[in-house]
């Protein structure tokens, strides 16, 4: 997608998608971002439509491109082309921080058709997993990953961090994990972890759909020591066959976006202080590598 013809072709798309999803689509905030990664969106990556329920989706669709290559710093481009601003709060050096003190398999960035660049995503090397007590030891990241030590040595988290993800528009950050003893989602477990991290019992909806769950992130703040969400997902092909009750937002997007990348889809459910909302990534470019990050990770011992 290096030439304008193939930017001009997936601007088509995007606003195709937005239209569908009954959100403007602002050409003045995609188009910069188009140009921005140009170079690195002629590579094989991994490109998803994202949408939501709750407030937090409400009046955006969000694009995401992933496995950029490790060379590639994408908050450095946002900055560099002006889809970010310089900020004084950690949020700023964290990225930076990261990729000097951990190996780096790939990244990636967010970007709604309205709200412009939004986050960056750093992919581990797969299988190499990294410790969180490394991640605490970096001077910008969140208080409140130390002091949620106790809540990921209790599930077996401590040492299997896989993505790092960082929302420079809301200064949040989620953490990534792919339990390797599939007891960790039976219902029992997740209702214990929804109880210490404080949210409400979970609906019998969230209990079955984590019977197929790869994996769980939290997201967390500069703020406040409080888990704010705790969300499972589920890659599939068939995401209206999933247990659980679709929104008309997400039955949209499924059944008749513009695009298909052979009909992979991954599901999620964010358990929050105010309920449950329902997210997906509705992909129009896959690739194999992306496989290792959406795969249920088996114990064979």
């Amino acid at each position: 997608m290096s030439e304008t013809t193939g930017i001009a072709e997936f601007y088509s798309v995007t606003e195709k998608t937005a239209q569908l999803m009954g959100v403007p689509c602002e050409r003045d905030t995609v188009w910069p971002v188009l140009e921005a990664y140009q170079d690195v969106m002629a590579l094989p990556t991994v490109i998803s439509f994202r949408t939501q329920t709750g407030p937090r989706g409400a009046g955006d669709v969000d694009c995401r491109w992933t496995m950029l290559p490790k060379e590639v710093d994408p908050y450095a481009i946002a900055l560099e082309k002006g889809l970010a601003e310089e900020t004084d709060h950690p949020v700023g050096k964290l990225l930076e921080e990261i990729h000097q003190a951990f190996p780096i398999g790939g990244y990636g960035f967010d970007y709604g058709v309205v709200g412009g660049f939004k986050k960056t995503w750093t992919f581990f090397p797969a299988p190499a997993p990294q410790p969180a007590a490394k991640l605490v030891e970096l001077p910008s990241m969140p208080r409140s990953v130390a002091d949620n030590m106790a809540f990921f040595e209790k599930y077996g988290l401590e040492e299997i961090v896989n993505t790092i993800g960082i929302d420079y528009a809301k200064r949040t950050v989620n953490l990534y994990f792919n339990p390797s003893e599939r007891e960790f989602f039976e219902a029992e477990g997740i209702r214990s972890v929804l109880r210490d991290a404080g949210m409400p019992e979970p609906s019998e909806g969230l209990l079955k759909f984590c019977e197929q769950a790869f994996g769980i992130y939290l997201t967390l703040s500069w703020d406040s020591s409080k888990i704010e969400r705790v969300t499972f997902a589920v890659k599939t092909t068939d995401p209206l066959g999933l247990p659980v009750q679709v929104d008309p937002v997400i039955e949209k997007i499924v059944k008749d976006a513009p695009y298909t990348a052979g009909e992979q889809y991954v599901y999620g459910i964010a358990a929050t202080p105010k309920g449950e909302n329902h997210k997906i990534q509705s992909y129009y470019q896959w690739h194999t590598r992306v496989e290792s990050l959406l795969t249920p990770v088996v114990d064979a011992g």
